[in-house]
């Protein structure tokens, strides 16, 4: 005797029989496939975000819990490494490896330095506040944070930043003001200067010293090391081409390399110098500007930008060069080899020890 409980009717189609009945080939079955699939996947990332969410709530709670043990005067001064030893030992025999003492140091550091008032967001996962936690200054802390976010950089992405000295870099070029917007809210898009680093870093070609290399093969590397070169260059660029062909009076010139902004809706043109800029390089640029401005911009887009990155630049010389020019037009440096941290951290000191500012 068959003890199977029967199949409902009608469910027991195979993909033979729908294929037979044309249900595979029908606008309505595709929509129902595809509205199901991104159910799924939207769920799953929301699950995802939860479990992240509850991770980062628990792991403070637990570093709340060892903060008040400790400043509640159960514990005698010095024995704070004692206590954590502890901790690790036996929270390790009733949870697993999720409690180790390096673990144990980071939920109490993430209490300390994320109050209720601060609370940490819930849209980075534990690995990303494993990488903010190692920054002592608040302010480099929060400006990752905030950029961490609105970029929704990876963990590695955020190290490569944290490694590069991004906000040291942007920092510099600020007011005391500046430094502290850049801190609270990030780094904010609304005018083309705002898409500018001074020096871009492009340690991520691994160049080995002395650099021995042409400009066309920097731009092959650049391109061939396309992830990294976005997130160096920032938010909103999609990568349009290389070698970009422009014609006028039936002579061709070419851009280096072409991209455009989906946040500022213009073209940004970047041109590789292996050298000190030269005024000829900057007449150039803006008269790709120019072809740019009439030939390529449709309705809606703003006027384009462009970026000359070289590795030296004469300061004076370039004031003089674009006197009178495009306002869109940017000479900014960059270096092949992660930049002088400490120097950089001190001109910002400077800048935020400055009265009245």
């Amino acid at each position: 005797m068959d003890l199977t409980e029967p199949e409902p009717a009608g469910t027991d189609l195979t993909e033979a029989d729908l294929t037979e009945t044309g249900l595979t080939q029908t606008g309505g079955y595709r929509q129902l496939l595809e509205h199901i699939s991104e159910t799924y996947t939207a769920g799953r990332v929301r699950a995802v975000q939860a479990v992240n969410a509850q991770l980062v709530e628990t792991y403070w709670q637990v570093g709340r819990h060892i903060v008040e043990f400790e400043q509640g005067g159960s514990l005698r001064a010095g024995y704070g490494r004692a206590l954590i030893n502890q901790l690790a030992t036996d929270l390790g025999l009733l949870h697993g490896k999720g409690f180790s003492r390096s673990n144990l140091i980071y939920m109490r550091l993430l209490y300390l330095r994320y109050p209720i008032s601060e609370t940490p967001s819930h849209l980075l996962t534990w690995s990303h506040y494993l990488e903010l936690l190692k920054l002592d200054d608040p302010l480099e802390r929060g400006f990752y944070e905030k950029q961490a976010i609105a970029e929704r950089w990876s963990v590695a992405e955020l190290k490569r930043q944290k490694a590069s000295s991004l906000f040291l870099r942007l920092a510099a070029a600020k007011d005391r003001a500046g430094v502290l917007q850049l801190s609270a809210q990030g780094q904010l898009l609304e005018q083309p200067a705002d898409l500018l680093r001074d020096p871009y870093v492009f340690e991520f070609l691994k160049i080995p010293e002395p650099c021995q290399i042409s400009e066309s093969e920097l731009e092959t590397r650049l391109c061939d090391h396309l992830q990294p070169f976005l997130l160096e260059l920032g938010k909103g660029f999609t990568f349009v081409g290389r070698q970009y062909r422009v014609t006028i009076n039936n002579t061709h010139y070419r851009v280096d390399l072409v991209f455009y902004h989906r946040i500022l809706r213009c073209f940004v043109l970047i041109d590789l110098k292996l050298g000190e800029v030269q005024h000829q390089d900057i007449g150039q640029m803006n008269l790709y500007l120019g072809y740019f401005a009439k030939e390529e911009n449709v309705e809606g887009d703003n006027p384009p930008v462009g970026i000359i990155l070289s590795r030296n630049k004469d300061e004076l010389l370039v004031e003089y060069a674009t006197y009178g020019m495009n306002s869109q037009l940017f000479v900014r440096k960059y270096q092949l080899y992660l930049p002088d941290r400490e120097a950089l951290k001190a001109e910002i000191e400077r800048t935020l020890a400055e009265v009245g500012q």
